[in-house]
């Protein structure tokens, strides 16, 4: 099977698509079975062209994000977290720029686990030791905990390219910043999922 005939399993047709070939094909419309095929398929083709355009971050990214500031306590940003349920934050300097990225897995390094080990091994360390092993956290600021630099992109990078730096990097989120450095929002694995989900194509 080819690429289109593929897609054409796939690919949902909506509205504008239509009202665009419509306005391709010349003189007036008498709808008949011929022109309805001829717009279906000058339709079909806009709607493979869609898919394929490179979707900028700016149209998937989360626009209300969650922050802490460089100076926040270790006990502020856990709670933060905890409270919005996220699993990562980007941390902003005075300025209001990205100085860094705090995630849980920041936390469980911190506490005694190797990057590429799992969250049981912190329980059987804090289980094995006097006291909790996130205590001497407690004194610690944002500015300490945070991994940085923090891996940026601006809105018009395409998300495509997001992906391939999440797999670079082993990250799932990146703060999305303006040409100054200030925050405008945050893109995620899930963020991404969703761009190419069920309202793009069909199930």
């Amino acid at each position: 099977m080819n690429r289109d005939a593929e897609h054409s399993c796939q690919v949902v047709v909506t509205d504008e698509d239509i009202y665009q070939a419509m306005k391709e094909i010349p003189g007036y419309l008498d709808i008949t079975v011929g022109d309805f095929r001829e717009v279906y398929q000058v339709a079909f083709r806009k709607a493979l062209e869609r898919l394929r355009e490179p979707i900028p971050v700016a149209r998937v990214m989360t626009r209300d994000v969650v922050t802490v500031s460089v100076v926040a306590a270790a006990v502020e940003v856990a709670q933060r977290m905890a409270e919005q349920g996220v699993s990562g934050v980007p941390v902003l300097d005075a300025e209001g720029k990205v100085a860094g990225v705090i995630s849980e897995k920041d936390f469980l390094v911190l506490m005694g686990a190797g990057r590429h080990r799992s969250f049981m091994e912190v329980v059987a360390r804090c289980l094995g030791t006097r006291g909790c092993v996130a205590a001497p956290m407690k004194a610690k600021t944002a500015a300490e905990l945070m991994s940085t630099p923090a891996l940026t992109v601006d809105p018009e990078t395409s998300t495509a390219r997001v992906a391939e730096l999440f797999h670079a990097h082993r990250i799932n989120r990146a703060p999305v910043v303006d040409a100054s450095g200030r925050l405008v929002g945050i893109v995620t694995r899930s963020d991404l999922l969703r761009a190419t989900g069920p309202s793009e194509v069909a199930p």
